[in-house]
């Protein structure tokens, strides 16, 4: 499949490169790529440019599913000739190596083990807001392995004995990388189309649109949980997604970020 998808994606990309330009061939091209592969296209740029796009590799590894996350580490080798593990490990470093790894691996346990709901909140809330000091290997190791429902049990918990939200707590415990990828684990835990919601909204209410982040969001969740994102952006928000889009862009570019909206809330 991924060798039928670039004959027609080479052919396609160079079609529309003469076509277009700017931001809307950037999101033309995007829409030719397979979701895994586009995936896989995206990690590689944010590790391989000039620099790491840490905000890319936190969003992908810490929104995608297990069967998703394998699937594009296979797609991530067959396309660029090494293990995506391997190409982490080169450019990152620290705890925040180590759970990117964690999380690229696709390995999370299924499913809520009761025994070790209280365990795991009692052992986050000694690792942190008990503890002088950060026990960072222990939020990696629960929060890098446990199940999204698990977590969520774990959460729950957590808030009765530290009488905050665990958010809080790593906002208080942990900085820079690590802390936004622990932030966006706990925030995909509890609901994935929350968590783009979150970050479409940012994406365009900062000094300029951030349209790559724009961009990769809309194409890789327009056919999964749009529809969620939508819901949840107007709750939150008071506006529909599909209106702050057309505040925020403009042209053929706004109309075609307007589809994959896919409506008007």
């Amino acid at each position: 499949m991924l060798k039928r998808s670039h004959l027609q994606f080479h052919g396609q990309y160079i079609f529309f490169c003469l076509l277009l330009g700017g931001k809307l061939e950037d999101l033309i091209v995007a829409l030719m790529y397979p979701s895994i592969l586009y995936d896989a296209h995206e990690l590689h740029k944010a590790i391989k440019g000039v620099g790491t796009e840490d905000e890319v590799l936190i969003e992908i590894l810490a929104s995608r599913t297990c069967d998703e996350i394998k699937d594009i580490a296979k797609a991530y080798k067959k396309e660029y000739g090494s293990k995506l593990e391997k190409d982490i490990m080169g450019d990152t470093s620290g705890h925040y190596q180590r759970l990117l790894v964690i999380l690229a691996q696709g390995n999370r346990e299924e499913g809520v083990d009761e025994s070790r709901v209280e365990k795991d909140a009692k052992e986050l809330f000694a690792a942190g807001e008990e503890k002088f000091g950060t026990d960072e290997d222990k939020f990696i190791n629960i929060l890098g392995n446990r199940s999204a429902e698990h977590l969520r049990r774990v959460f729950d918990a957590y808030k009765k004995i530290a009488g905050c939200d665990i958010e809080e707590s790593i906002k208080d415990e942990c900085t820079g990388n690590l802390e936004a990828l622990l932030l966006a684990v706990v925030k995909c835990a509890k609901s994935v189309p929350a968590y783009f919601a979150e970050s479409v909204r940012e994406s365009m209410r900062r000094a300029g649109t951030d349209d790559e982040t724009l961009i990769r969001i809309m194409v890789s969740r327009s056919e999964r949980d749009m529809l969620d994102i939508r819901a949840i952006y107007k709750k939150k928000y008071g506006e529909s997604l599909y209106s702050t889009i057309q505040e925020d862009t403009d042209g053929d570019y706004q109309k075609a970020l307007l589809y994959l909206c896919g409506g008007n809330d």
